[in-house]
């Protein structure tokens, strides 16, 4: 009753409201914490949170928030979060106290074969020739994902949501130092597709800080899915030029750059369907830890690296020894990882048994209190009951693009969004539908070119058609008692899984609070010879590592040094919420509640 009637007040209230005003928070600056009530949202962009907190604040829920943010971010920060891409969200429902993802992730067009990235000799593509073309385009998921997330929890429609994000695509959002590096890293590849440097190289130059960006394509083109609905981008006109931009890159005739066409026709578009699936979950230290389901790895790889740690007494170990057993935790997931997870309605994935205590034991046995396993660690076999003789020999796993971006939103009723996003690299494919505004993903560079498992395990991430690739995407929501506790996620390709485990064990084993648990320097041990790390972590911890047999450098980006830029948030009980985003990483974030605490 009391939550129906806030609705009601709630909505009488945004019906004398514009949507979209920033009357509220038209002073608010961009700070990494914020604490409150009513609701939050922590992105790494002032504009999207802004976005968010004025749809809670004109009471839509954390999922109407969540919708809008993602919008704003792709004006905002377009180079990670567009509707060209697509990712997954976990969202905690406060009525019925579940947990529940929803499956945006691109997939493979229907002419899509397991070839399609090698070249004429069988050889495959180097990565980079790779990505920027048409074949790294996949099916976008994430309007599908918006829709089919709104049509389940949200109680905004869509043409509502994106109204915020057009005033600030019309009006333009000033360039900070993030928006000019993610440029200048891409304006070699950008200056050679038309539409692309027409957009984001105006006059042939990479903005200036402190200049206003605008993308009037793209506000026009959300005001068309506005009106028209998400058919408009999936079966009507949209789809057309988006697999032309794919079949036919819009590449300078006078640049020598290949930009190799892809397979994809309108039809593919108009098949893509995004799913409701269930999370996954463990429970580690009496908590419980809900994560995006495959194709990603994410959350099965945090619940095994959890259950192996259950293992270890992390509190009682000194801070080098316990962050030894996360590095080889992190290690032996890894190596699982690699050859059990991948797209379900494809391949066998062993979900059950790669979140089991029982599996883990069998992977925990093999860690030394004072010797580092040597990386790459073989895969653990499914039907073990006693611990192998040896962790054997694996194989190191593919690239992974490192750029995404997350954001989390809570409401008055405590529900929780965690979203992460991506088009896959800075930039994506590079190609920008003409006249649209907005840029088209690289996911289908998430594949195996060619077989990239240890001899005797087949590899279950190889192309196909309708095939989702392997993501690390890791949404997680921590409920304690069966009531939220903390939610955070993270940006980062491979190292998402790495980054959000690490920040698991900072608040739950370390007791640090949510900002120093996020602030804490990072390290990502991903089954390989060497781990990489940030250089306060080596500073820190390098010493003591490496006497235990762990081999750290500095991790090479991009951006160099920096791995993840997470956003989260805790719930402090009394209705009272902090909202979490990263001081410095990635030139730091933005946290905002509708209502300050004093």
């Amino acid at each position: 009753m009391k939550r129906a009637f806030l609705a009601l007040t709630a909505v009488t209230l945004a019906s004398l409201a514009v949507p979209g005003t920033a009357q509220a928070t038209s002073g608010a600056v961009k700070q990494p914490v914020a604490v409150g009530y009513g609701g939050a949202v922590a992105s790494v962009d002032l504009d999207a949170s802004k976005s968010g907190i004025e749809v809670l604040k004109h009471g839509g829920n954390a999922l109407d928030a969540a919708v809008a943010t993602a919008a704003t971010l792709g004006v905002t920060e377009p180079y990670v979060a567009a509707i060209g891409g697509g990712g997954f969200m976990t969202y905690y429902d406060a009525r019925s106290h579940k947990v529940y993802v929803f499956d945006g992730r691109e997939s493979g067009p229907a002419a899509m074969t397991q070839s399609i990235f090698l070249d004429s000799n069988g050889q495959p593509l180097p990565f980079n020739d790779a990505v920027t073309s048409g074949l790294s385009v996949g099916v976008p998921g994430t309007l599908a994902q918006w829709d089919l997330a709104l049509r389940r929890f949200g109680s905004r429609p869509l043409s509502r949501l994106l109204q915020p994000a057009i005033k600030v695509a019309d009006r333009g959002f000033t360039v900070d130092q993030e928006f000019v590096d993610q440029t200048t890293l891409n304006a070699d590849r950008f200056k050679d597709i038309v539409p692309t440097r027409q957009l984001f190289l105006p006059n042939g130059q990479v903005p200036a800080v402190g200049s206003t960006f605008r993308n009037p394509d793209l506000a026009q083109t959300y005001r068309e899915i506005a009106k028209h609905g998400i058919g408009w981008f999936y079966k009507g006109p949209l789809a057309q030029e988006i697999a032309a931009t794919v079949d036919h890159p819009p590449v300078d005739p006078a640049a020598t750059r290949v930009v190799r066409p892809g397979v994809m026709k309108p039809a593919d578009l108009a098949a893509y369907k995004p799913l409701q699936q269930d999370p996954t979950h463990v429970n580690y230290r009496d908590l419980d830890v809900y994560g995006a389901a495959p194709p990603s790895s994410g959350g099965s790889t945090v619940a095994e690296a959890l259950n192996i740690l259950q293992n270890f007494n992390l509190k009682a170990a000194d801070r080098v020894q316990a962050l030894h057993y996360y590095l080889e935790a992190s290690k032996l997931a890894y190596a699982d990882r690699g050859v059990y997870v991948a797209d379900p309605a494809f391949e066998k994935v062993p979900l059950k048994t790669l979140e089991s205590r029982a599996f883990a034991r069998t992977r925990a046995c093999l860690i030394s209190s004072g010797t580092a396993l040597a990386a790459p660690v073989a895969p653990g076999p499914l039907t073990g009951a006693t611990c192998p003789a040896s962790a054997g020999t694996g194989k190191e796993q593919t690239a992974e693009g490192p750029q995404t971006t997350n954001l989390v939103t809570t409401d008055r009723w405590g529900d929780i969004a965690e979203y992460t996003l991506t088009i896959e690299q800075f930039g994506g494919s590079a190609l920008t539908v003409p006249h649209r505004g907005f840029l088209l993903n690289n996911e289908m560079t998430d594949f195996d070119f060619t077989p990239s498992t240890p001899a005797g395990y087949p590899d279950p991430n190889l192309p196909a058609a309708g095939k989702r690739p392997r993501s690390s995407i890791a949404p997680t929501i921590v409920l304690r008692n069966g009531r939220p506790f903390f939610a955070v996620g993270s940006p980062g390709g491979s190292t998402i899984i790495t980054t959000v485990l690490q920040i698991l064990l900072n608040r739950i084993d370390f007791g640090m609070t949510l900002p120093q648990a996020v602030d804490a320097p990072r390290a990502s041990q991903r089954n390989t010879a060497a781990t990489v790390a940030e250089q306060p972590f080596i500073d820190q911890y390098g010493a003591g590592l490496t006497a235990k047999g762990q081999s750290l450098v500095v991790y090479p980006g991009p951006p160099a040094g920096v791995i993840g830029a997470a956003t989260g948030l805790e719930f402090l009980g009394g209705g009272k919420v902090q909202a979490v985003a990263e001081p410095v990483r990635r030139h730091g974030g933005s946290a905002l509640v509708v209502w300050p605490a004093r």
